[in-house]
């Protein structure tokens, strides 16, 4: 079957041909129907130092946002999305029944093949089941929705509140929707020339927008707030220097919320947090609990969140996904199997 493998330790991903895989004990094979580039896709292409963990599982076919059909199991016949982290099943908080507390993960595209190919085998205990009712596009944002949703469980009660969401991606499409939701009194989102994200956001409603490319945070956020500060601020962008932005933007007593993985460290002067009493908060995996929930608020919020796929392609178009996806050209692109590929 043909698959989008990362084959070495650099720059680079590779369609290849591999065999199809065999579902082992407690495992479901899972015919793939689509799966959405992610950010982290983007930096295992580019072969970032955050993604090198990697490594020692290359090769390795990529691919984690994914809706399928199961072919086994108590779920066989059924369309499922799958939980990309597998927990170990044998520590302590495992056997205790504690999978959330699981320190000993691994994951599904990233160190064990995913679903950049027809077929992936996964966890029977990963699957969960997606309503009818919901397209196969939605169900493919299921993943990055529970990571917006955890992004507001962190940030506590929004209701009232002056939100940034820095970061025009799925994940802060996804925060700002949840935001305005959950009764933000207002919701600017900043980017760096996303034409094509921005779009989306304006068709989910969304008309405060800055373009870090032609004007300053400051500034740009100035137009939409009249100065006055943000209390709370999501960081989404992957680019480490934007959280001393924030800062400088927040509330005395105001908090941010980081939810991007980051190429590189950051340097912060913590004296003006401080003096402020400002919070940095770190977001990343929600409970298992929160899928069923997610999928329950794609179907509520369907007309919202359909804006956020931008293209649809085979998967023998996989090199031409990502380089609009690196480009900035899309907003979510998702790649689907054909016939042939398998």
């Amino acid at each position: 079957m043909l698959a989008l493998q990362k084959t070495s330790p650099a720059a680079g991903l590779e369609l290849v041909e591999v065999p199809v895989p065999e579902a082992g004990a407690g495992e479901v094979l899972v015919r793939v129907r689509a799966t959405g580039i992610c950010g982290s896709d983007l930096h295992v292409d580019d072969w970032t130092p955050s993604y090198a963990f990697i490594a020692p599982s290359i090769p390795v076919t990529i691919g984690h946002e994914f809706v399928g059909v199961a072919q086994n199991g108590p779920l066989a016949g059924r369309r499922v999305v799958v939980r990309p982290s597998v927990t170990c099943g044998v520590c302590a908080a495992c056997t205790d029944g504690r999978h959330d507390a699981c320190e000993r993960r691994r994951g599904i595209g990233m160190t064990r093949d995913g679903a950049f190919a027809p077929w992936v085998r996964v966890p029977q205990r990963n699957c969960v089941p997606v309503p009818d009712s919901l397209s196969d596009d939605m169900a493919a944002l299921t993943e990055p929705l529970t990571i917006s949703m955890q992004a507001l469980r962190t940030a506590g009660d929004v209701a009232g509140l002056r939100v940034l969401v820095m970061g025009p991606g799925t994940i802060g499409q996804g925060i700002a929707a949840l935001a305005r939701r959950a009764g933000a009194a207002q919701v600017v989102v900043s980017g760096c020339d996303d034409a094509a994200r921005f779009d989306a956001l304006r068709a989910m409603g969304f008309e405060a927008l800055v373009d870090v490319k032609t004007q300053s945070l400051a500034d740009g956020t100035r137009l939409h707030t009249g100065g006055a500060p943000f209390d709370l601020v999501f960081e989404a962008t992957g680019v480490p220097e934007t959280i001393t932005e924030a800062l400088a933007l927040l509330r005395r007593n105001g908090t941010v919320v980081v939810t991007g993985i980051h190429a590189r460290p950051l340097a912060l002067d913590l004296t003006p947090l401080v003096r402020n009493q400002q919070q940095l908060r770190g977001s990343f995996r929600p409970p298992e609990s929160d899928w069923p929930l997610a999928l329950a608020l794609m179907g509520e919020m369907d007309a919202v969140l359909r804006p956020m796929v931008s293209h649809v392609l085979p998967l023998a178009r996989a090199h031409e996904g990502f380089a609009l996806a690196h480009g900035r050209q899309a907003s979510k692109v998702l790649l689907c199997p054909e016939v042939g590929d398998a």
